[in-house]
């Protein structure tokens, strides 16, 4: 999937008018028919089943707010399997509404910035349900996990389910992650790919737990390990490119502690600092190539790497400065590249300079819980997003580095921290 790009100076695109609020609409029937016939193919291909946990307990018309894991671009022919003929709303990311506005919408899609605050998300949901008679689908963990297991959940989600005030259903995949995981640059494997479809709450039960309550459930239910699930469930990747771009997410040796040098390709991750090599097993299992001690397991190193960031931002020696190409979205006709600048991330959030001097932002650490970046993203390259309500920009390094993951996590980290 690629998205419209158009290369604009600064100072016109921050004069172009930025699109006034619309209301969510009833989504056509027709398209959503047509995406849900088109996804059958897709999930034929990989033999799709799921099973249903208590879900007789929802009216056959009844609205619902759907929560679902998010792997991969299957996810959204998944939820289409389950949720249709139903009408559904779906909480989309904006830049998906670049150059196809008008079909999102009428698809049934509503718009939000990742990882900034928007009360009118809310508000459009609790439209979406009461006004137009629809269901809700959302991915809350809002990106892509990385290494296989959850990513956070907003604090608000609980009391965004006491105004929805609709049952929950918890959409949870197994086998999406290992099929088309984030790091290995859009290449599909031959994994089987299952998931159950669980009623968790009620409206008697919302209106009765408190929003703290209500989180501790979400997040239960949100606690995962794809790689672990992959082992006990003997399932084999045996594709000799399924260490393609490991190196995104595993960053850092254990070994020499060096940042940058790790490489991922075919079926094998090396430092090329010190040297060092493992190799991903079909299970999914790492194995050092020398024999020495090391990570066995994919989310435990991810977890290491996490602990290292920790360690920097709390002894003040953290410091992401790189320069960046940029990218603006001002509307959802295209997105503006404005030329070159540099992003620095330190214990007091983000700065991005650039275009001349002319662009100048701060984003303080309190403003999110994450980060938006990602892996490819739409084909243009690995992305770290920050913005506010107003304008995202989307920062695209020009060195071949690997940030985006170690950023996500010193903005998690960060916000912990600022908020402790």
């Amino acid at each position: 999937m690629k998205i419209k790009v158009t290369d604009l100076d600064y100072s016109s695109v921050i004069a172009l008018p930025k699109p006034n609020h619309k209301k969510p609409v009833k989504p056509m029937r027709l398209l959503q028919s047509l995406v849900y016939n088109l996804g059958k193919g897709e999930l034929k291909k990989v033999d799709f089943t799921c099973e249903k946990i208590g879900m007789e307990k929802l009216g056959a018309k009844e609205n619902a707010l759907y929560l679902m894991n998010h792997s991969c671009f299957l996810d959204l022919s998944i939820a289409f399997n389950l949720i249709y003929p139903k009408p559904f709303h779906i909480v989309c990311t904006s830049d998906g509404f670049v150059g196809k506005d008008a079909l999102m919408r009428h698809l049934g899609c509503i718009p939000t910035r990742k990882f900034v605050s928007d009360v009118q998300l809310v508000k459009d949901m609790k439209y979406a349900v009461d006004k137009l008679n629809s269901s809700i689908l959302m991915y809350p963990e809002a990106s892509y996990s990385f290494d296989g297991t959850a990513t956070p959940l907003p604090e608000s989600l609980g009391k965004c389910l006491k105004l929805l005030g609709v049952p929950v259903v918890m959409i949870k995949t197994y086998g999406a992650f290992q099929r088309d995981p984030l790091y290995n640059g859009l290449q599909i494997r031959d994994v089987k790919v299952s998931a159950t479809e669980e009623y968790i709450l009620s409206p008697s039960d919302i209106a009765t737990k408190s929003v703290a309550e209500l989180n501790v459930i979400l997040k239960e239910k949100f606690t995962f390990d794809n790689f672990r699930w992959q082992q006990e469930n003997g399932v084999k990747v045996t594709e000799d490119f399924r260490a393609d771009g490991l190196n995104r997410v595993l960053y850092k040796c254990p070994h020499c502690l060096k940042e940058g040098k790790m490489r991922g390709k075919g079926i094998g991750l090396k430092c090329e600092s010190c040297g060092e090599g493992w190799t991903l097993e079909e299970d999914g299992k790492l194995s050092s190539v020398s024999g020495k001690k090391s990570f066995n397991h994919v989310p435990d190193w991810y977890k290491w790497e996490r602990e290292a960031v920790r360690k920097e931002l709390a002894d003040g020696t953290y410091n992401l400065d790189i320069p960046v190409r940029i990218g603006i979205l001002q509307d959802t006709k295209s997105l503006y590249m404005v030329g070159e600048g540099r992003l620095t991330h330190t214990s007091k959030g983000f700065h991005l300079t650039g275009c001349d001097g002319k662009l100048d932002v701060t984003v303080h650490p309190k403003s999110s819980y994450s980060l938006y970046s990602d892996y490819f993203w739409y084909e243009i390259g690995d992305m770290i997003c920050i913005g506010d309500k107003d304008r995202l920009y989307y920062c695209f390094p020009l060195e071949d580095v690997d940030v985006a993951a170690k950023t996500r996590l010193a903005t998690e980290e960060l916000y912990k921290l600022a908020n402790r």
